[in-house]
């Protein structure tokens, strides 16, 4: 049976001395010989993965080279974003090629979302639990 990691939900804040359990996991980024850690929302509502711009600008990558332009929805639709190639790694997984929308908002949370995270990964939210138990799909 393949590998499969366990995540606790994390606490995090709404601002109003209210806090709520979140599935954020730690995950590293890479383009190139360029490569950070972050924390990321997994997200099983979004529909694509969205790379915040600073995150972006931390990795290297230019902004003026990226070509694909992309239309976001919701509460990121006022922002442009374009297209980028990243390699994340999840824990000891092997690393994988996720596409990510990289908007111009720099308030945006890095998201893992259904395009194309969910294609590589299987998630599995114990939210009476608060955990996420995640497997990569080269291991199903």
């Amino acid at each position: 049976m393949a590998e499969v990691i366990t995540f606790p939900f994390i606490q995090v804040s709404n601002g109003r001395n209210e806090f709520a359990q979140r599935p954020i996991i730690p995950i590293s980024l890479s383009l190139g010989a360029n490569r950070i850690s972050a924390m990321a929302l997994i997200d099983s509502g979004a529909d694509v993965n969205v790379l915040p711009y600073d995150v972006g600008l931390q990795l290297g990558a230019n902004w003026n080279v990226q070509k694909i332009q992309l239309e976001l929805s919701g509460n990121l639709s006022q922002f442009e974003a374009k297209g980028i190639l990243l390699s994340i790694n999840i824990g000891s997984f092997d690393p994988v090629k996720l596409a990510f929308a990289w908007t111009q908002s720099r308030q945006a949370p890095l998201i893992l979302g259904q395009m194309n995270f969910s294609d590589e990964f299987a998630v599995c939210f114990h939210r009476f639990r608060n955990k996420i138990e995640i497997q990569p799909r080269s291991g199903i």
